[in-house]
């Protein structure tokens, strides 16, 4: 970070990245705006902060979007603006299509996508006023290709890709960054949240999120990412090959997610 003490507001801010990544900048001594929908997993975390008298908590539904326009209000009301926005809250899916009932579709776009378009909205004008502005997207390496019993979660990350991107395409020269993070296998809790076909949490902890890497690994590379101004980055481990598949070698990636046995 820049030596001049940075606001730092970041949703999802209750466990697993998001809790990592507030200590990490707490550790740097920027103030921080914490968001999630649990005020008492906030409190932890403002606690345990290296400076949690530099560390404020705005409980947030994603879910609504309402309120998610009235927290970014309340945040512009005390604060002004903020250097960075962190868009890392989220909730994943573990459903087919088939079976996925299309409320299950609307609350996970809702969650994952149009609340962060919503803040975005609101802070993007104070920044382009200051020339000044940073927006973090953790999205997935699922924003990047498609994968079994993860459609309505994979489309809610495409949609990001192609809204934050084009808004650097339009922004950039007005002084506006963006990172896009795309986190393959991490140690969080995300599984155990996951809706299924009819919107009850899948209650159960991956195989692949449990030998994923740590939460604080996964958030030391988004802090050292956004500080270089990185556009894109893929954090994870052999997983993160898919990617390269898709891009070089489709028709390889098409033969390998034909054999990818739904879980």
């Amino acid at each position: 970070m820049e030596n001049e003490k940075k606001i730092i507001w970041i949703t999802g801010a209750s466990s697993g990245i998001g809790e990592e990544m507030a200590y990490r900048w707490s550790k740097e001594n920027c103030f921080l705006i914490l968001s999630a929908r649990r005020e008492n997993e906030l409190r932890r975390v403002q606690i345990n902060c290296a400076h949690p008298e530099q560390c404020v908590i705005f409980p947030m539904d994603l879910a609504n979007p309402q309120e998610v326009e009235h927290t970014a209000d309340k945040v512009l009301s005390e604060f002004g603006s903020v250097d960075i926005l962190v868009h890392n809250g989220g909730i994943s899916q573990r459903s087919s299509v088939a079976d996925t009932i299309i409320e299950v579709d609307r609350k996970i776009m809702e969650i994952d996508y149009f609340s962060s378009v919503i803040l975005t909205k609101k802070m993007l004008p104070v920044m382009l006023a200051k020339k000044k502005g940073h927006i973090v997207v953790v999205s997935s390496i699922a924003g990047l290709f498609g994968f079994p019993m993860r459609s309505a979660y994979s489309a809610a990350k495409h949609a990001m890709h192609g809204f934050y991107e084009t808004l650097w395409a339009e922004n950039h020269k007005q002084g506006i960054d963006v990172t896009i993070v795309c986190p393959g296998r991490i140690l969080t809790n995300v599984s155990l949240h996951a809706l299924t076909k009819d919107g009850t949490p899948h209650g159960e902890m991956d195989h692949g999120q449990a030998n994923g890497i740590t939460a604080e690994q996964c958030a030391k590379r988004i802090v050292k990412a956004v500080k270089k101004r990185k556009k894109e980055i893929y954090i994870g481990r052999k997983e993160i090959g898919m990617v390269y598949i898709k891009r070089y070698l489709p028709y390889l990636y098409y033969k390998l997610v034909s054999t990818i046995k739904p879980t």
